[in-house]
């Protein structure tokens, strides 16, 4: 690309988060996140933020196979002629059963669960460590520069693997993750220097930027601290703690 030094080459990613889901079904229980569809919130927000990049000629788009990744990513492309890839090991990270965590513990292990990320063996909400989350996504990550075909690529993923991303492209690991909040369906603009099939350099344009409420004018939660507020344990989950 003209301007830069010898052979690198910039690329840009356009990162997105997912758009709205309901993790929870009407009585606050867990459903299974592996299958829950977007919301018809979550459809006009993906459809927000497929007006802000009507413009943007992407050359490949990729998303983690998930049917929330891949409804956003499809709402989002719109009419472009473009296959849709699935990338598995940007699949959001594993939680644990949230009937297991004692009640006196809930707001720290849900509403702060970046918060440990960076001690030894952490894991999300007592399921999959961070630190195998962290390398399965920055190897993905690193894979996608071994391509020649893209300069413009759409990746879909979630709320922790993009703080992943976003923490490991300011150098901060997973004790950044805390800081990068992850809004439905919001937008990171993410630029690589990349020689030889490899990153050399990365630096943000945008973050956690919202099509469909770029103040958050409504909104002072995060999106943890919103599904803390949507679980409702049981009974028998009142009796464990």
């Amino acid at each position: 690309m003209s301007g830069l030094p010898g052979t690198l080459c910039r690329r840009r990613i356009y990162l997105m988060r997912h758009a709205d889901v309901s993790y929870f079904d009407a009585a606050g229980q867990p459903l299974d996140p592996r299958h829950v569809p977007l919301t018809e919130t979550g459809r006009q927000q993906a459809a927000a933020a497929g007006k802000l990049l009507a413009a943007v000629a992407f050359d490949a788009a990729i998303c983690s196979g998930l049917a929330r990744t891949e409804e956003t990513a499809r709402l989002v492309l719109g009419e472009r002629d473009l296959p849709l890839r699935h990338e598995p090991r940007f699949k959001e990270v594993k939680a644990g059963r949230l009937a297991d965590i004692p009640a006196a513990r809930r707001e720290q292990v849900i509403a702060h669960a970046y918060d440990d990320a960076p001690l030894p063996d952490a894991a999300f909400m007592g399921g999959e460590r961070w630190r195998d989350v962290q390398t399965r996504a920055l190897a993905a990550w690193d894979d996608l520069f071994a391509e020649n075909a893209w300069l413009n690529l759409l990746l879909v993923a979630h709320d922790a693997i993009n703080r992943i991303l976003l923490a490991h492209i300011v150098g901060v690991g997973l004790a950044g993750l805390r800081a990068f909040e992850q809004d439905p369906a919001c937008l990171n603009i993410i630029e690589v220097d990349v020689a030889a099939g490899r990153p050399q350099r990365a630096f943000l344009r945008a973050v956690n930027l919202a099509a469909y409420d770029p103040v958050r004018a409504g909104s002072h939660l995060t999106v943890l601290e919103k599904i803390l507020r949507q679980y409702k344990p049981t009974d028998g989950d009142r009796a464990k703690a």
